[in-house]
């Protein structure tokens, strides 16, 4: 069978590939971040790297979409000891949902305290513009409503509870220092606050489909994110959580507008340095406030 289709792996799976990765590094991960298409530069900032293909890892999915490199980089940030996928998986590549956030239970299992997440978004809030970088106060699992969800089975009490709560699902005094280091980076103009909505993919939305979402409460619609969210605090892990704006959905049947692939890693490009310094400065600050997970 290919392995693409591989179903959930068990604790002890993860805990051989915990085991695994400790065993080639010296690194003891305090914070975990994950890189959204065209920024996984954020890998390149961590000092003294020690760096794993994910074909190489044991257990691990394989990254399949352009703009996600698919290394899991272990290195400081700021001091801080870091391990940070260059690269996610996603519904659309055909993986299980249990199978794309593998990672977060393993991040639990290397000693990760807080996960840091970017993605690429469309936006659904008129207000928002290109280059915007929303801070995910909350979010809307469309798969989820439709039984597609990442604690679904059998509930192992060694990760998490079998009914864990997400109304705290993102960390708000890691929302309102993010908003504290934006203004003190001068970045006030562009960055946002709002709700994420996941979709499963691969296509874009549709106008009407935009539409309903837009009136269902979300500002920004993606296909990733939202299920690593949920396994991250099914595991006790903080959340913090960014989008950068790479379109504007299309809401009008008179727009000629098409949203595309190429236009979002342009956008992350473009960006990438300012999110960067976005998240070393809150990783930073983390350590000053004595932020602790939820």
């Amino acid at each position: 069978m290919d392995p693409i289709y591989i179903s959930f792996n068990g604790y002890e799976d993860c805990r051989a590939t915990a085991d695994w990765l400790m065993a080639q590094t010296s690194v003891h991960p305090l914070v975990g971040i994950v890189c959204g298409s065209g920024m996984g530069g954020l890998a390149d900032m961590l000092k003294d790297q020690v760096a794993f293909n994910y074909k190489d890892i044991p257990n691990f999915p394989q990254s399949t979409v352009p703009g996600h490199a698919g290394r899991l980089v272990f290195g400081t940030l700021k001091g801080r000891p870091c391990v940070c996928m260059q690269g996610r998986f996603h519904l659309y590549e055909g993986y299980t949902v249990q199978k794309i956030t593998l990672p977060m239970r393993i991040f639990s299992l290397l000693g990760v305290e807080t996960v840091i997440l970017t993605n690429a978004a469309g936006g659904l809030n008129q207000d928002f513009k290109v280059g915007d970088i929303m801070i995910m106060k909350d979010h809307i699992n469309m798969p989820g409503f439709a039984g597609n969800h990442p604690l679904a089975g059998p509930n192992d009490d060694r990760f998490g509870v079998r009914f864990p709560c997400m109304s705290d699902a993102y960390d708000r005094d890691l929302q309102q220092l993010a908003l504290d280091v934006g203004q003190d980076l001068g970045y006030g103009d562009f960055l946002r606050e709002g709700v994420y909505c996941v979709l499963g993919g691969p296509s874009f939305e549709t106008i009407a489909e935009c539409r309903m979402l837009h009136k269902l409460g979300a500002d920004a619609v993606g296909m990733s994110t939202v299920h690593e969210v949920v396994v991250a605090r099914h595991c006790g892990m903080s959340v913090f959580a960014l989008s950068l704006i790479t379109n504007k959905a299309v809401m009008d049947y008179d727009s000629e507008e098409k949203a595309n692939h190429e236009e979002v890693l342009e956008t992350g490009k473009q960006r990438s340095s300012q999110l960067e310094k976005l998240v070393s400065t809150l990783v930073t600050r983390m350590d000053y406030n004595n932020i602790t997970n939820t």
